[in-house]
């Protein structure tokens, strides 16, 4: 559940959107976290797109795509 599109973005309100953000954010907390005590993640891959989803999110954000408020 980490990589979100654009579209799906969009739909979500206000409350929704943050909590999704923060848990997106967690979750690449955690992997980073196990990255640097010596371990491998199972998908290395999962950093990066997680970072990319992050980064959409924001960008959507911004751009005023997320006006819906409840």
């Amino acid at each position: 559940m980490s990589i979100i599109k654009a579209k799906e973005v969009r739909k979500l309100s206000i409350k929704d959107f943050e909590s999704k953000l923060a848990e997106i954010r967690k979750e690449l907390l955690k992997l980073r976290a196990q990255k640097s005590a010596g371990s491998t993640p199972e998908n290395p891959g999962k950093i990066r797109a997680l970072r990319r989803t992050i980064a959409r999110m924001i960008t959507i954000n911004k751009q005023g795509g997320n006006t819906e408020k409840q």
